[in-house]
């Protein structure tokens, strides 16, 4: 029986670009998402993709996921996004704990509907974001709940990884797609900068003077499936353009 690539999130716009090179390059995906329309769209695109209709910040996706699997799986891919934004003296304070149960609670959620399905050599990645090490002034919800998914996929590391299971923490810099426009728009409303002064700011912060595809940065997720990309275990990969200044 062939192995299965499960990746949550995959009607984004990382996602939808994850898929598409995963099924290019052989792989059968699992896609989940919470809707059934945007997966039965992604599905027509790609016959190896196989729609799975579940909310990952609800308990219920454990069931809904596992269930779905039918082999054993070589990635688990989380690429949710989140719905919550604003600075500290802007988002609702509840906002922090949804992104906690999105990031954190999602990824927890993802492991226990496939762990039984886990072989050695087997991939768990997530996409935590290069805000949970450098938080702009306006990144509170993602800023919080991206830090917390490095310490969990740290510990998630530390269980799986004597189980020949490797772990890796994709941290992209902001990519030029509309969830970055949204960030401009919004960063935009509360300091009064125009959007395209917003935007080139970005764009001067990376040493390429470019933000990276989401084809670069799917790239990466495809590449982690060498077998030599085991050596990677529990890595931060930032793929950034250039833009973080710590060491990972």
């Amino acid at each position: 029986m062939s192995s299965l690539c499960v990746v949550v999130g995959a009607t984004g716009a990382l996602g939808t670009a994850v898929t598409r090179r995963l099924v290019t390059a052989g792989h059968r995906v699992l896609a989940v998402a919470r809707s059934a329309d945007a997966l039965d769209a992604l599905a027509s695109r790609h016959p190896a993709v196989t729609p799975c209709v579940a909310d990952i910040g609800s308990d219920d996706a454990i069931e809904a996921i596992s269930t779905a699997v039918d082999a054993p799986v070589r990635l688990a891919l989380f690429a949710a996004g989140l719905p919550v934004k604003g600075s500290a003296d802007t988002i609702d304070p509840s906002g922090l704990a949804i992104a906690a149960n999105i990031k954190s609670g999602g990824v927890v959620r993802l492991l226990h509907a496939v762990r039984d399905h886990l072989q050695e050599g087997a991939r768990f990645v997530a996409v935590a974001g290069s805000l949970g090490v450098e938080p702009g002034p306006f990144d509170a919800g993602p800023g919080t709940a991206n830090a917390a998914l490095f310490n969990l996929m740290r510990q998630i590391g530390a269980l799986y990884g004597p189980k020949g299971v490797t772990t890796h923490t994709l941290a992209p810099g902001p990519i030029d797609t509309p969830r970055l426009d949204a960030f401009i728009e919004r960063e935009s409303s509360e300091t009064g900068a125009p959007p395209d002064t917003i935007r080139e700011r970005y764009y001067a912060a990376t040493s390429l003077g470019r933000l990276p595809t989401l084809d670069e940065v799917a790239w990466i997720v495809e590449m982690l499936l060498a077998p030599e990309a085991s050596v990677l275990h529990g890595s931060i990969l930032t793929v950034d353009g250039g833009t973080r200044h710590g060491i990972f």
